[in-house]
């Protein structure tokens, strides 16, 4: 059993990797969709969080019956409120925390994901509560400044050698010979961005590699990094990757928000000799419900019993804790969460938050930078046919178009 184990591939050259990392996306993706269609003034947060666990578990449920394998929630669900950054996902016992309901005109990010057999797929979306049809003001501007930032991103993150391009052939040789993006230069350019709609990215905002079991991996890149913050490695092709994106109405500073129990936690590989039996007895329950993903102590079936063993675990290092960061002057942020596979086409959105309308988001801002609008109007991966894909902006009208090149996917065997 153990040789079995071992030999098993659990990198993107084996297709059934890559179909277990799809199906947990369309689960996520769906439940995304149901718990936004959730989202109003005067919701209660616990409840909504309940209901897309639930819903999770129901989705998962469905598929790989009969098989062997692990499957649930990859990240349980959370709601965060205007200023938070972090997933927020308040306790049942905490009385206070019990009653927090979402406020209208408020700008609420869901976070979720579903795993099959170890293989996680992660979304987020950012909402905002009682919105119409258009969205004015500040509000268009950092809703406006996320998603432009976010497509940017992740058109940086391909590798130049697998990098779909336009143009004539010598210009997509030159593409491809040209060095990666150092994390230093993403956060530049990404700025630009930001700052073409009068927004701040978040800072310390980190990208992942997923692996097996794991969303985060040994490489990171960090976004507009604090100090003595430092990412390590880029995309390679073969790679999973959990792509977030943080943008701040304000000085994209945080600050930890001591008066918030933390909730968030996820079983790390330390080993640590527990002495309390309520600290052995959360691990064990840990370990068989969510295995290594990020769950909540409200899913736990004592939840007062596990307030207590949390303790000694996240002190022994069995848990990691994620604590409550909020902006620093309390202004609204936006957050969007895709999980990705870096492939010999490009990139491909495994899961991805819903497209967006650009068009219902009226303000005066614009991105005017050449550099910028030429990125954005690159795909981040190949199709098929390529030949129909073609049509070329006007660079004028381009910071207002670049959410087309959402469909430039790549299409893996």
């Amino acid at each position: 059993m153990a040789e079995d184990t071992a030999t098993v591939d659990y990198t993107l050259a084996n297709p059934d990797t890559l179909t277990k990392y799809k199906t947990a996306a369309t689960i996520a993706e769906k439940v995304l969709k149901e718990v936004s269609g959730w989202i109003k003034a005067d919701a209660n947060i616990i409840e909504l969080c309940d209901r897309g666990d639930k819903l999770l578990e129901e989705e998962t449920a469905k598929v790989y019956k009969g098989k062997k394998i692990s499957k649930g929630i990859g990240h349980c669900t959370t709601i965060s409120p205007s200023s938070y950054i972090t997933p927020y996902t308040p306790l049942k016992s905490d009385v206070e925390e019990a009653a927090t309901t979402l406020k209208e005109g408020e700008v609420v990010k869901i976070q979720l994901g579903a795993q099959i057999d170890g293989f996680p797929a992660i979304v987020c979306d950012s909402v905002l509560v009682g919105g119409s049809d258009e969205v004015s003001g500040r509000e268009a501007d950092l809703f406006l400044a996320t998603h432009y930032a976010n497509e940017l991103l992740l058109r940086l993150m391909v590798p130049p050698s697998v990098a779909p391009t336009t143009g004539t052939e010598e210009e997509q040789k030159k593409a491809a010979a040209r060095k990666p993006y150092t994390q230093s230069q993403i956060t530049q350019l990404l700025e630009k961005v930001t700052s073409a709609y009068d927004t701040n990215l978040v800072e310390s905002t980190t990208i992942w590699l997923f692996e097996h079991n794991e969303i985060e991996a040994k490489k990171k890149i960090i976004l507009a990094p604090g100090e003595g913050v430092k990412g390590e490695g880029l995309p390679e092709v073969g790679e999973v990757w959990g792509v977030e994106m943080g943008v701040s109405l304000g000085s994209g500073k945080v600050k930890t928000v001591d008066n918030k129990r933390t909730t968030l936690h996820r079983r790390t590989d330390q080993r640590y000799a527990l002495k309390r039996p309520t600290s052995r007895a959360l691990l064990s329950e840990v370990t068989k419900k969510f295995g290594t993903f990020p769950f909540s102590l409200r899913q736990l079936e004592d939840e007062k019993a596990a307030k207590v063993g949390v303790i000694e675990c996240v002190r022994g290092g069995v848990l990691r804790q994620y604590e409550v960061v909020a902006d620093k002057n309390n202004e609204p942020v936006a957050r969007l969460f895709s999980t990705i596979a870096v492939t010999k086409n490009g990139i491909t959105r495994l899961a991805q938050p819903p497209a967006v309308d650009v068009s219902k988001y009226k303000t005066d801002k614009k991105i005017t930078d050449e550099e910028i609008l030429k990125i954005l109007e690159q795909p981040i991966g190949k199709t098929s046919s390529n030949k129909n894909r073609k049509k070329k902006k006007k660079p004028a009208k381009k910071a207002a178009a670049a959410d087309g090149a959402e469909e430039e996917e790549s299409d893996e065997e």
